[in-house]
Protein backbone atom coordinates (compact mmCIF):
# COMPACT_ATOMS: atom_id res chain seq x y z
CA UNK A 1 0.00 0.00 0.00
CA UNK A 2 1.37 3.32 -0.95
CA UNK A 3 2.43 5.42 1.56
CA UNK A 4 0.35 8.46 3.02
CA UNK A 5 1.59 11.51 4.23
CA UNK A 6 -0.51 14.61 6.48
CA UNK A 7 -0.24 17.70 3.90
CA UNK A 8 -1.88 21.14 5.15
CA UNK A 9 -3.49 23.51 3.13
CA UNK A 10 -4.35 27.13 3.42
CA UNK A 11 -7.15 27.97 0.87
CA UNK A 12 -8.29 31.00 -0.13
CA UNK A 13 -10.44 32.65 -2.87
CA UNK A 14 -12.09 36.03 -3.82
CA UNK A 15 -9.84 38.56 -2.04
CA UNK A 16 -10.44 41.11 -4.76
CA UNK A 17 -7.27 42.48 -3.58
CA UNK A 18 -8.63 44.02 -0.57
CA UNK A 19 -6.74 46.21 1.65
CA UNK A 20 -5.47 45.41 5.01
CA UNK A 21 -6.05 41.59 4.43
CA UNK A 22 -4.09 39.58 6.21
CA UNK A 23 -3.69 35.89 6.24
CA UNK A 24 -2.82 33.19 9.02
CA UNK A 25 1.26 33.56 9.52
CA UNK A 26 1.07 29.62 10.06
CA UNK A 27 3.26 27.22 8.13
CA UNK A 28 1.46 25.25 5.55
CA UNK A 29 2.93 22.76 2.97
CA UNK A 30 0.28 24.13 0.27
CA UNK A 31 -1.38 27.77 -0.48
CA UNK A 32 -4.02 27.95 -2.85
CA UNK A 33 -5.98 30.80 -4.17
CA UNK A 34 -9.35 30.03 -6.22
CA UNK A 35 -9.57 33.23 -8.10
CA UNK A 36 -10.80 36.88 -7.92
CA UNK A 37 -7.29 38.09 -7.25
CA UNK A 38 -8.88 41.74 -8.43
CA UNK A 39 -12.16 43.71 -8.36
CA UNK A 40 -11.08 45.57 -11.70
CA UNK A 41 -8.12 43.66 -13.09
CA UNK A 42 -6.30 46.66 -12.56
CA UNK A 43 -2.22 46.07 -12.42
CA UNK A 44 -1.81 47.50 -9.34
CA UNK A 45 -4.33 45.51 -7.49
CA UNK A 46 -2.43 42.38 -9.09
CA UNK A 47 0.39 43.62 -7.16
CA UNK A 48 -1.44 43.99 -4.10
CA UNK A 49 -2.67 40.60 -4.40
CA UNK A 50 0.99 39.40 -5.09
CA UNK A 51 2.22 40.81 -1.85
CA UNK A 52 -0.32 38.87 0.12
CA UNK A 53 0.63 35.65 -1.74
CA UNK A 54 4.66 36.49 -0.70
CA UNK A 55 2.98 36.66 2.83
CA UNK A 56 1.96 33.30 2.96
CA UNK A 57 3.96 30.88 5.13
CA UNK A 58 4.43 27.92 2.53
CA UNK A 59 6.30 26.63 0.00
CA UNK A 60 4.31 26.16 -2.71
CA UNK A 61 1.45 28.54 -3.54
CA UNK A 62 -1.18 27.67 -6.31
CA UNK A 63 -3.11 30.35 -7.99
CA UNK A 64 -5.77 30.35 -10.49
CA UNK A 65 -7.67 33.82 -12.12
CA UNK A 66 -11.62 34.24 -11.75
CA UNK A 67 -14.15 36.16 -13.95
CA UNK A 68 -12.58 39.66 -12.28
CA UNK A 69 -9.56 39.42 -13.18
CA UNK A 70 -9.90 39.58 -16.93
CA UNK A 71 -6.09 40.64 -18.07
CA UNK A 72 -5.26 37.34 -17.79
CA UNK A 73 -8.17 36.41 -20.05
CA UNK A 74 -5.68 37.33 -23.40
CA UNK A 75 -9.13 37.92 -25.67
CA UNK A 76 -11.59 39.36 -23.16
CA UNK A 77 -8.17 42.05 -22.45
CA UNK A 78 -8.02 42.56 -26.04
CA UNK A 79 -11.78 43.29 -26.27
CA UNK A 80 -12.28 45.23 -22.98
CA UNK A 81 -9.40 47.52 -23.87
CA UNK A 82 -10.42 47.97 -27.21
CA UNK A 83 -13.79 48.88 -26.25
CA UNK A 84 -12.13 51.47 -23.51
CA UNK A 85 -10.67 53.39 -26.72
CA UNK A 86 -13.47 52.94 -29.19
CA UNK A 87 -16.56 53.29 -27.21
CA UNK A 88 -15.94 55.09 -23.71
CA UNK A 89 -12.71 57.48 -25.52
CA UNK A 90 -10.73 56.68 -22.92
CA UNK A 91 -6.72 57.58 -23.57
CA UNK A 92 -4.79 54.67 -24.36
CA UNK A 93 -2.13 55.92 -22.50
CA UNK A 94 -4.69 56.21 -19.26
CA UNK A 95 -5.78 52.33 -20.24
CA UNK A 96 -2.13 51.18 -20.07
CA UNK A 97 -1.63 53.05 -17.14
CA UNK A 98 -4.56 51.14 -15.13
CA UNK A 99 -4.53 47.72 -16.99
CA UNK A 100 -1.01 47.40 -17.65
CA UNK A 101 0.29 46.45 -21.30
CA UNK A 102 -1.30 42.86 -23.25
CA UNK A 103 0.64 39.78 -20.73
CA UNK A 104 1.91 42.66 -18.27
CA UNK A 105 -0.59 40.94 -15.74
CA UNK A 106 0.83 37.58 -16.73
CA UNK A 107 4.40 38.75 -16.52
CA UNK A 108 3.88 39.54 -12.66
CA UNK A 109 3.14 35.86 -11.83
CA UNK A 110 6.08 34.63 -13.81
CA UNK A 111 8.44 36.84 -12.17
CA UNK A 112 6.72 35.63 -8.75
CA UNK A 113 7.71 32.07 -9.63
CA UNK A 114 10.71 32.45 -7.33
CA UNK A 115 8.38 33.11 -4.46
CA UNK A 116 7.19 29.78 -4.31
CA UNK A 117 3.74 31.31 -6.50
CA UNK A 118 2.38 29.24 -9.71
CA UNK A 119 -0.11 31.08 -11.78
CA UNK A 120 -2.13 27.84 -13.15
CA UNK A 121 -3.81 28.08 -16.43
CA UNK A 122 -6.65 25.21 -17.12
CA UNK A 123 -6.06 21.56 -17.18
CA UNK A 124 -3.94 18.93 -14.87
CA UNK A 125 -1.06 19.93 -12.72
CA UNK A 126 1.57 17.93 -10.94
CA UNK A 127 3.83 18.29 -8.14
CA UNK A 128 6.42 16.76 -5.75
CA UNK A 129 5.89 18.89 -2.23
CA UNK A 130 8.28 19.58 0.09
CA UNK A 131 6.90 17.52 2.85
CA UNK A 132 7.88 14.23 0.41
CA UNK A 133 4.11 13.97 -0.88
CA UNK A 134 2.82 14.09 -4.29
CA UNK A 135 0.42 16.28 -5.37
CA UNK A 136 -2.13 15.95 -8.55
CA UNK A 137 -4.46 19.03 -9.68
CA UNK A 138 -6.78 20.19 -12.06
CA UNK A 139 -7.39 24.15 -12.46
CA UNK A 140 -9.92 25.75 -14.05
CA UNK A 141 -11.07 29.67 -14.06
CA UNK A 142 -13.95 29.31 -15.97
CA UNK A 143 -17.70 30.37 -14.89
CA UNK A 144 -20.88 30.35 -16.48
CA UNK A 145 -22.60 33.83 -17.03
CA UNK A 146 -25.67 35.02 -19.16
CA UNK A 147 -23.16 37.47 -20.99
CA UNK A 148 -20.18 35.98 -20.99
CA UNK A 149 -18.83 39.96 -20.74
CA UNK A 150 -15.78 39.18 -18.27
CA UNK A 151 -12.97 36.84 -17.94
CA UNK A 152 -12.92 33.21 -18.41
CA UNK A 153 -16.34 32.95 -18.89
CA UNK A 154 -18.71 30.68 -20.91
CA UNK A 155 -22.51 31.31 -21.47
CA UNK A 156 -25.18 29.44 -19.47
CA UNK A 157 -26.59 26.97 -21.49
CA UNK A 158 -23.37 26.36 -23.05
CA UNK A 159 -21.41 22.46 -22.65
CA UNK A 160 -18.11 23.77 -21.37
CA UNK A 161 -15.30 20.74 -20.93
CA UNK A 162 -13.89 20.06 -17.72
CA UNK A 163 -11.52 17.70 -19.12
CA UNK A 164 -10.90 16.04 -15.25
CA UNK A 165 -8.77 12.98 -15.26
CA UNK A 166 -10.38 9.94 -13.64
CA UNK A 167 -9.57 8.57 -10.18
CA UNK A 168 -5.59 10.52 -11.10
CA UNK A 169 -6.42 13.73 -9.31
CA UNK A 170 -6.20 14.45 -5.89
CA UNK A 171 -7.85 18.16 -5.32
CA UNK A 172 -9.85 20.21 -8.16
CA UNK A 173 -8.99 23.95 -8.06
CA UNK A 174 -11.86 25.98 -9.57
CA UNK A 175 -13.26 29.53 -9.18
CA UNK A 176 -16.84 28.24 -9.69
CA UNK A 177 -18.44 26.06 -7.63
CA UNK A 178 -20.35 22.78 -8.91
CA UNK A 179 -24.04 22.50 -9.08
CA UNK A 180 -25.74 22.28 -6.16
CA UNK A 181 -22.81 22.42 -3.64
CA UNK A 182 -22.07 25.32 -1.50
CA UNK A 183 -23.41 27.44 -4.43
CA UNK A 184 -26.46 28.79 -2.93
CA UNK A 185 -26.85 32.38 -3.62
CA UNK A 186 -28.53 35.13 -1.28
CA UNK A 187 -31.97 34.84 -3.88
CA UNK A 188 -31.72 30.70 -2.74
CA UNK A 189 -30.70 29.71 -6.12
CA UNK A 190 -27.87 27.44 -6.94
CA UNK A 191 -25.58 29.05 -9.62
CA UNK A 192 -23.01 26.53 -9.55
CA UNK A 193 -22.37 24.66 -12.99
CA UNK A 194 -23.94 21.03 -13.78
CA UNK A 195 -20.71 19.80 -15.80
CA UNK A 196 -18.12 21.25 -13.42
CA UNK A 197 -20.42 19.14 -10.84
CA UNK A 198 -20.73 15.76 -13.46
CA UNK A 199 -16.63 16.04 -14.04
CA UNK A 200 -16.12 16.11 -10.17
CA UNK A 201 -18.36 13.25 -9.62
CA UNK A 202 -16.95 11.38 -12.08
CA UNK A 203 -13.65 11.84 -11.03
CA UNK A 204 -13.80 11.76 -7.11
CA UNK A 205 -10.99 13.65 -6.13
CA UNK A 206 -10.10 14.20 -2.63
CA UNK A 207 -10.85 17.92 -2.47
CA UNK A 208 -12.44 20.49 -4.66
CA UNK A 209 -11.98 23.98 -3.74
CA UNK A 210 -13.62 27.12 -5.17
CA UNK A 211 -15.38 30.66 -4.49
CA UNK A 212 -17.10 32.98 -6.33
CA UNK A 213 -20.13 32.73 -4.56
CA UNK A 214 -19.70 34.54 -1.61
CA UNK A 215 -22.35 33.31 0.38
CA UNK A 216 -21.84 30.62 -0.13
CA UNK A 217 -18.83 30.14 2.15
CA UNK A 218 -18.31 26.51 3.75
CA UNK A 219 -17.04 22.97 3.60
CA UNK A 220 -18.97 19.45 3.11
CA UNK A 221 -18.00 15.97 3.33
CA UNK A 222 -19.17 14.53 0.43
CA UNK A 223 -19.97 10.77 0.37
CA UNK A 224 -20.54 9.29 -2.98
CA UNK A 225 -23.43 6.70 -4.15
CA UNK A 226 -21.92 3.55 -5.35
CA UNK A 227 -21.57 3.93 -8.99
CA UNK A 228 -22.14 7.33 -11.15
CA UNK A 229 -25.09 8.00 -12.88
CA UNK A 230 -25.08 8.09 -16.63
CA UNK A 231 -25.42 11.39 -16.29
CA UNK A 232 -24.14 12.74 -12.77
CA UNK A 233 -26.27 15.28 -10.88
CA UNK A 234 -26.11 16.70 -7.09
CA UNK A 235 -29.55 14.78 -7.01
CA UNK A 236 -28.44 11.67 -7.87
CA UNK A 237 -25.25 11.06 -7.06
CA UNK A 238 -24.99 12.47 -3.28
CA UNK A 239 -25.57 10.45 -0.35
CA UNK A 240 -27.24 12.95 1.50
CA UNK A 241 -27.30 10.75 5.05
CA UNK A 242 -23.50 9.69 4.92
CA UNK A 243 -22.51 13.18 3.75
CA UNK A 244 -21.41 15.59 6.26
CA UNK A 245 -21.46 19.65 6.76
CA UNK A 246 -18.15 20.76 8.50
CA UNK A 247 -19.38 24.44 8.33
CA UNK A 248 -21.54 26.90 6.75
CA UNK A 249 -22.49 30.70 7.34
CA UNK A 250 -25.78 29.77 8.61
CA UNK A 251 -24.17 27.67 11.10
CA UNK A 252 -21.89 31.16 11.97
CA UNK A 253 -24.42 33.22 12.26
CA UNK A 254 -24.07 37.11 11.94
CA UNK A 255 -21.53 37.12 14.92
CA UNK A 256 -18.78 35.81 14.28
CA UNK A 257 -17.48 35.14 17.47
CA UNK A 258 -14.96 32.42 16.50
CA UNK A 259 -12.63 34.64 14.41
CA UNK A 260 -10.27 35.55 17.94
CA UNK A 261 -10.81 31.92 19.22
CA UNK A 262 -9.82 30.35 16.00
CA UNK A 263 -6.74 32.71 15.45
CA UNK A 264 -8.30 33.91 12.16
CA UNK A 265 -9.00 31.10 10.43
CA UNK A 266 -11.06 28.02 10.00
CA UNK A 267 -9.34 24.43 10.45
CA UNK A 268 -9.98 21.09 9.68
CA UNK A 269 -8.90 17.53 9.41
CA UNK A 270 -9.99 14.61 7.78
CA UNK A 271 -7.19 11.83 7.59
CA UNK A 272 -7.93 8.49 8.64
CA UNK A 273 -7.91 8.85 12.30
CA UNK A 274 -9.97 11.87 12.27
CA UNK A 275 -13.84 11.78 12.75
CA UNK A 276 -14.69 12.33 9.35
CA UNK A 277 -12.12 10.94 6.74
CA UNK A 278 -11.82 11.32 3.42
CA UNK A 279 -11.82 8.10 1.68
CA UNK A 280 -10.57 8.13 -1.71
CA UNK A 281 -12.72 7.27 -4.06
CA UNK A 282 -15.66 7.48 -1.90
CA UNK A 283 -15.70 11.12 -0.78
CA UNK A 284 -15.12 14.68 -1.53
CA UNK A 285 -14.17 17.07 0.88
CA UNK A 286 -15.95 20.47 -1.29
CA UNK A 287 -14.65 24.07 0.17
CA UNK A 288 -16.25 27.26 -0.88
CA UNK A 289 -13.38 29.68 0.63
CA UNK A 290 -14.05 33.01 -0.66
CA UNK A 291 -13.24 35.64 1.67
CA UNK A 292 -15.18 38.71 0.92
CA UNK A 293 -18.94 38.54 2.48
CA UNK A 294 -21.49 38.39 -0.51
CA UNK A 295 -22.96 41.83 1.76
CA UNK A 296 -21.95 44.29 4.21
CA UNK A 297 -20.64 42.32 6.56
CA UNK A 298 -17.15 40.58 8.56
CA UNK A 299 -14.63 39.18 5.70
CA UNK A 300 -15.11 35.09 5.62
CA UNK A 301 -12.26 33.45 7.37
CA UNK A 302 -9.97 31.20 5.10
CA UNK A 303 -9.52 27.64 5.42
CA UNK A 304 -6.68 25.52 7.09
CA UNK A 305 -7.28 21.71 5.65
CA UNK A 306 -5.49 18.63 6.60
CA UNK A 307 -5.49 16.03 4.38
CA UNK A 308 -3.49 12.81 3.14
CA UNK A 309 -1.81 12.61 0.16
CA UNK A 310 0.27 9.63 -1.59
CA UNK A 311 4.06 9.61 -1.03
CA UNK A 312 6.53 10.01 -4.14
CA UNK A 313 7.24 7.16 -6.02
Amino acid sequence: MQPLINTKFLIISDTHAATGLTVPNLPVDVAIHCGDLTDESKISEFRTTLSLLRSINAPLKLVIAGNHDFALDTPMFVKKTTQAQTVLSIEPELIKETYGDLGEARKLFEDAKADGIIFLDEGVHHFNLDNGASLTVYASPYTSSLEADWGFQYRKGEHHDFAIQNNNVDVVITHGPPKGVLDRTCSRQTAGCEHLFAAVARARPRMHCFGHIHEGWGARLVAWRDKPSEVPSHFADIDNARSKVIDNLARRGAQDSRREACGGFRATCHGRESEFPIVPGQTTLFVNAAIEPAEEAQRQLPWVIEIELPACS
